[in-house]
């Protein structure tokens, strides 16, 4: 059955607003919920980006069925690989085994921030490997020194873990991160609704898996606001991720897209009140092979209103259009 999921979209509200509103996604009956995980912002005009370490551990108390999941977490330069290991644990721990771990190799404009040089994507990929090994080795209880290339532990151990384990999803893109992490983790996540990319993950990977997608939508009754929303919040969505993961700055991504327009920001987001449009755009995600879609609801003064308004009859025509096994 394809399940849906709500974005906690840390880059366009506040962390006490983002807590309210994964409570009322929850009771409107989304299966989870993903939590960006941003120092910045991607444009000034989102003007957001709490601690999703903080805010998901709210997010555990004041809900109770959702999955809950980074999307995703880059545990290369921000963050110590035994740091990201120890918050999933004890996420684990705080949502009663509801947590996922996304991992990605990440983008330079949450990672300048420590001071360090922004590395290639081929040494990411190392750097990515090398800190899931150390994860995953502490996640399974072990007492950990390790000296790798890019990391090292001493004697490190986590005390407090989740019955059940902490599952490992990472984000790819093409066929060499495919064949390079599938048998590292548990999930896939990807942001494109290709169906190569699932078929060669299946190919690689060596059992079940969730293929987990992730697609904004502007839903306002008045279509022109939606669309202008859609311009003003999400006009960097245009570039496609191999220049989002290069850009340093949230004024990089204003100079890269000033010519951007609603018009055409409109072409790849929907916009507007049809559900149906929205059931169409969602459709090749599951069609493509991905069993977990979250919604990407644009603008924080947006949010509240979808959820009151169109989740519930949304998530009943996509769980009508869906595939069911």
């Amino acid at each position: 059955m394809t399940r849906f999921g709500y974005t906690l979209m840390t880059e366009q509200s506040g962390p006490k607003e983002l807590v309210g509103y994964a409570a009322a996604a929850e009771r409107v009956g989304f299966d989870f919920e993903v939590s960006s995980d941003h120092y910045f912002p991607w444009i000034d005009e989102q003007g957001h980006a709490p601690y999703a370490w903080s805010l998901l551990g709210a997010v555990t108390q004041v809900t109770s069925r959702v999955d809950l999941m980074t999307y995703v977490t880059c545990p290369i330069m921000r963050y110590h690989p035994a740091v990201v290991a120890q918050k999933a644990a004890t996420l684990g721990v705080l949502s009663d085994g509801r947590f996922t771990l996304g991992l990605g190799a990440g983008e330079n404009l949450n990672e300048h921030v420590v001071g360090e040089r922004w590395p290639a994507v081929g040494e990411r990929h190392d750097m990515l490997a090398e800190a899931i090994e150390i994860i995953r080795s502490l996640l399974d209880g072990e007492r950990l020194t390790f000296d790798g290339v890019h990391f090292r532990t001493d004697s490190a151990k986590l005390w407090d873990l989740p019955d059940g384990g902490v599952p490992l999803a990472v984000a790819v893109s093409g066929a060499q991160s495919i064949s390079r992490f599938a048998p590292l983790a548990d999930h896939l996540v990807a942001t494109d609704p290709e169906a190569g990319i699932i078929q060669k993950w299946d190919e690689v990977h060596p059992g079940p898996s969730r293929k987990i997608g992730q697609i904004p939508i502007s839903w306002d009754p008045d279509a022109e606001v939606a669309r202008q929303r859609a311009h003003e919040q999400f006009r960097w969505f245009a570039g496609g991720w191999h220049v989002n993961a290069d850009l340093p700055t949230t004024e990089a991504f204003d100079a890269a897209t000033q010519f951007v327009r609603p018009e055409d920001v409109a072409q790849t987001i929907p916009c507007g009140p049809d559900l149906d449009a929205i059931v169409e755009a969602v459709s090749a995600y599951w069609q493509a092979g991905f069993t977990d879609i979250a919604l990407v609801q644009i603008g924080d003064a947006a949010q509240q209103r979808f959820l009151d308004e169109a989740a519930g009859p949304l998530l009943d025509k996509l769980r009508s259009a869906a595939p069911s096994n």
